[in-house]
């Protein structure tokens, strides 16, 4: 058996020298000596009444001068019992909080919520040319071209943790219809995109946009009427071909955007009699009609035609409804559920978390990532403080994986790397 060995200091103490120990000192790095004695050794020298000495308690600091003499909040723990059960709960403070505050290493014990990069989803824009091209509204995003630009930044990305992406397409405006057929071209930006990831990283998972508006003349996210009504099922008839050829493609989840109702089940039911049961379905499940998307559409040059997309998408002000919502898109076989935007409805990602079983995503969505940038350029925020505390935000209120912009830099800053 190992000796266990006692350690010397050049320390007046009252027992012999050999038996002389010091306390680590964080400013002192002279290698403390072992002294050689054997476990029987110096279980003997302590029952002889040798006991080393502990360094002693360090004095208590002193307050501020004019700092106030009052009696501790806990003395009143000494009345009696009929006397504290006389002034009720609040007559002591026996429970401090703070004491698990009170350090680093404390606080980073007691932490309820996480953040890794595993729990972010990458949004990427990309686009047919050769060149990335900045986007005016969200610093440091950009137009990719697919077939250069789009890989380093997934390449970038896996460096760091975050082997999740999700595609939206900046489509020309010449392969724009009505219909948004270009929406389901096997050849067509998103699916050739797809076979060229996965061929350079198979292991990579890639969501999908299942949604016309990228697609569509009138910009909107379904077919339009010529009395400007969004038509529900001839909608989801052209969704369920686009999120067929996008698993054919190689996706691993396809993510309906639209708020069409019913287009959970067709698209599953489509998927599945196309051989593809095992891709994932995740559900824009409460996606409100948020002013927070003007830079989204910026990007991809999406912005509706005419009018607005109230009759689909939520009404910010309703909370119940996301239940009804939740409640049909589990019954047709979602797989995942989103709430978008994010920080603005915490209330509503807690909702879902606390009624479903399901995996729950947030978005954090364009106009949240260019406040957050915006705020830092003035320098009225610390932009990588606010970003971190906004993604733990969407962590703690029951997100499981956040869909944002700032997947790249958080996931830097998560493995201690600069910007």
């Amino acid at each position: 058996m190992a000796s266990s060995m006692l350690y010397s200091a050049n320390i007046p103490l009252s027992v012999p020298r050999s038996l002389r120990v010091r306390a680590s000192n964080t400013n002192d790095n002279v290698p403390m000596k072992k002294m050689g004695m054997s476990d029987e050794e110096c279980e003997a020298a302590v029952v002889a009444g040798n006991i080393p000495e502990a360094p002693p308690a360090p004095s208590k600091p002193a307050a501020p001068a004019g700092t106030p003499v009052v009696p501790s909040l806990a003395e009143c723990c000494c009345c009696d019992i009929s006397e504290i059960m006389r002034k009720g709960d609040n007559a002591s403070i026996s429970r401090r909080p703070r004491r698990n505050r009170r350090s680093p290493a404390l606080r980073a014990a007691f932490q309820e919520t996480s953040l890794s990069p595993a729990n972010l989803v990458y949004p990427l824009f990309i686009h047919e040319g050769e060149e990335d091209t900045p986007i005016g509204a969200m610093p440091g995003c950009y137009r990719l071209g697919w077939r250069h630009g789009l890989v380093e930044e997934v390449t970038k990305a896996r460096d760091v943790g975050v082997n999740s992406i999700v595609l939206f397409p900046k489509v020309p405006d010449a392969l724009k219809t009505s219909t948004g057929d270009e929406a389901y071209n096997e050849n067509g930006l998103v699916p050739q995109t797809i076979r060229l990831l996965k061929d350079k990283y198979p292991d990579l998972i890639i969501y999908t946009d299942v949604a016309l508006d990228p697609y569509s003349s009138d910009g909107h996210d379904g077919i339009v009427r010529e009395d400007g009504v969004i038509m529900n099922d001839e909608t989801v008839h052209q969704l369920c071909k686009q999120a067929v050829a996008q698993a054919r493609a190689g996706a691993d989840i396809v993510s309906p955007s639209d708020m069409m109702d019913g287009r959970v089940g067709a698209i599953r039911a489509a998927l599945d009699a196309d051989g593809f049961q095992h891709v994932s379905i995740m559900s824009y499940t409460a996606k409100y009609a948020s002013s927070f998307y003007g830079p989204f559409r910026e990007a991809l040059d999406s912005n509706p035609r005419f009018g607005d997309k109230k009759t689909y998408q939520m009404n910010p002000a309703n909370y119940r409804e996301a239940l009804v919502e939740t409640r049909e898109d589990e019954s047709e076989g979602a797989d995942i559920l989103l709430v978008k935007p994010g920080l603005p409805y915490l209330d509503i990602i807690r909702l879902l978390r606390d009624n479903s079983p399901l995996p729950i995503a947030a978005y954090q969505v364009s106009g949240e990532y260019s406040m957050i940038k915006a705020g830092g350029v003035l320098k009225m925020i610390d932009e990588e403080r606010v970003m971190t505390e906004s993604l733990m935000c969407l962590r703690r209120a029951g997100a499981d994986i956040i869909l944002t912009y700032f997947a790249l830099q958080a996931a830097r800053c998560l493995c201690g790397e600069k910007r």
